[in-house]
């Protein structure tokens, strides 16, 4: 079996320690080339290219941006004529800050306990258990393995990513800081989204919306804060928005998405679960992200599941959470 180790060494919690450790216990089970990224989009560079040169696993050591371009690397832009049944299959041992995308399926946060787990999943290939599928979301202009927004949430990305770029640490704690500012920052503002949902008549004067194709939305620590349970790899969609800024209001949402009951619901809250599109279009640029990175100011996009479109190195998917 032949695998490439995509090790991104500026991710939050990536280490050469970690680095090493993970080589080393790769090395006796499959043909190993280590590959270091050292640019944004150099993940994707380099998945585009070990899918031609016959690698049956690309492992990622990094965060949830990484894992990103690898996908988006081996895949291409949605709606290209790649199949994805040709493509090597994803593994992640975490190395970012949240690592969303690799606690989703099942991937211990821990990066030790992380690489055993890999290693016992490899192990289980090569006695003719066959990859997990699951599906994905087409934004467009890129692939989500996870999540995608418009409005407040684009606006906290793209803050957190400008006092990475000062040096700054990124964490949960900054995160939420940010949040709050952006918050009450957008309270002030008018709302600019419209949803367009299959069948159904539009809904105006959305203020932020969030898109999922997974379960937790994020983790603050180890916390997971949930908009949509329902949603997971192998179902449509979650929709997550809301129509008022009313501070009050929002700070009881926010304590609902972090309990363990999943009670999550508000008079201002749309919250829709496996539907297969949503599109947002929005009366003036807004900020918008993907996977947790700024792509940048937009007035429309849309949002599509499509399953079983990518093989990953993960535990059978998981039941999903007793909403009792």
């Amino acid at each position: 079996m032949r695998a490439v180790l995509i090790v991104n060494p500026n991710a939050t919690s990536t280490t050469a320690a970690g680095r090493d450790l993970l080589a080393h216990a790769l090395e006796s089970r499959v043909e190993l080339a280590v590959v270091h990224t050292d640019h944004r989009g150099h993940a994707i560079e380099i998945a585009a290219a070990a899918k031609h040169d016959g690698t049956d696993v690309i492992i990622v050591h990094g965060g949830d941006g990484t894992v990103n371009e690898v996908v988006n690397g081996l895949l291409g832009r949605p709606g290209g004529q790649e199949r994805s049944d040709t493509v090597p299959a994803v593994a992640v041992v975490p190395g970012g800050s949240a690592n969303v995308f690799a606690r989703a399926l099942g991937i211990s946060p821990d990066p030790i306990v992380a690489t055993n787990q890999l290693v016992d999943l490899l192990g289980a290939r090569r006695n003719g258990a066959p990859w997990r599928r699951i599906g994905l979301m087409d934004c467009g202009e890129r692939w989500a393995v996870f999540t995608a927004g418009m409005g407040v949430d684009g606006d906290v990305v793209a803050a957190v990513e400008a006092q990475r770029a000062k040096g700054r640490k990124v964490t949960a704690g900054r995160y939420i800081r940010v949040a709050v500012r952006e918050m009450l920052a957008s309270a002030r503002k008018e709302p600019l989204l419209t949803l367009e949902l299959p069948d159904r008549p539009p809904i105006t004067d959305v203020y932020f919306a969030f898109i999922s194709n997974s379960s937790p939305w994020t983790y603050a620590n180890t916390r997971p804060v949930w908009t949509n349970p329902d949603t997971t790899f192998e179902t449509g969609l979650g929709l997550f928005a809301v129509t008022s800024m009313n501070v009050w209001r929002n700070l009881m949402l926010v304590r609902r998405m972090v309990s363990k009951k999943h009670d999550i619901k508000g008079k201002h809250l749309i919250r829709e679960d496996d539907v297969a599109s949503v599109r947002i279009i929005s009366a003036e640029p807004v900020a918008s992200q993907i996977d947790g990175d700024f792509l940048g100011l937009r007035e429309e996009m849309t949002f599509r599941a499509v399953p079983g479109v990518l093989s990953v190195v993960a535990p059978p998917a998981a039941e999903p959470p007793d909403q009792r």
